[in-house]
């Protein structure tokens, strides 16, 4: 997949990881469309602003519209309650899961028919080593990337008819807002967007971006017990 020359949609394109990966298309000679909840908060140069809250029907279809061409979609918008499963409020639980989960399959559906247009097309899913591996006080975001990396694998099946390649991007903490909150080692952002694109343009379906996340990979195959010693 050659992204000189593409059309890209990138969510969560105003901020952080999305940040990046719309700067570092347009550095490839990719034209792209930068879509955010405030399109006025999207000031990343050269790029075409885009109004897009993908929890919302309404503007996911008035996004798809007011494209047409899109051939690289990047669905990145995301969200964090760093919340319990049991203690936090059913609503915020939903919401990880209408984010990650359903909004993301809705804006893929939406330009699904865009893609097939396209000689070649691509999409590239941010997922995190949390679709692998959980812990109490992030369990909510947990289950929804969970669920996310399973749409993921399903939609590479239903996508591959008509050409397009689906990648999902694995990657631990990220030097961004969202996780500003951690002390933890983090990924720098730049870095993250420049092997995703990397390898999105090497045709890699998997792309795990830290040593962490090839660690929790690796422990899948051992059981639960290996990713959980407590339990052993």
């Amino acid at each position: 997949m050659k992204l000189a020359g593409s059309t890209a949609l990138v969510t969560g394109a105003n901020r952080g990881l999305g940040r990046h990966l719309t700067e570092q298309l347009i550095d490839r000679g990719a034209i792209v469309y930068a879509a955010a909840r405030n399109q006025a908060s999207v000031d990343v140069p050269g790029a075409i602003p885009i109004s897009l809250d993908i929890t919302d029907p309404t503007s996911v279809d008035a996004a798809a519209k007011a494209t047409g061409n899109v051939t690289v979609l990047i669905n990145n918008a995301g969200s964090f309650i760093g919340g319990s499963l049991l203690h936090s409020p059913i609503e915020d639980i939903r919401r990880e899961m209408e984010t990650h989960y359903f909004g993301t399959l809705a804006v893929t559906r939406a330009f699904a028919p865009q893609l097939a247009a396209g000689d070649t097309s691509a999409v590239l899913n941010v997922l995190s080593v949390m679709s692998w591996y959980t812990s109490p006080e992030m369990s909510a975001y947990s289950a929804a990337k969970s669920a996310e990396w399973s749409l993921t694998n399903a939609l590479r099946l239903e996508l591959a008819s008509q050409g397009t390649q689906v990648s999902a991007l694995h990657v631990g903490y990220i030097d961004t807002d969202m996780a500003a909150h951690v002390e933890a080692d983090k990924n720098d952002p730049a870095t993250v967007a420049r092997l995703a694109l990397d390898a999105v343009e090497a045709g890699e379906i998997e792309i795990v971006a830290d040593g962490f996340s090839a660690n929790i990979r690796a422990g899948l195959a051992a059981g639960a017990n290996a990713l959980y010693p407590q339990f052993a």
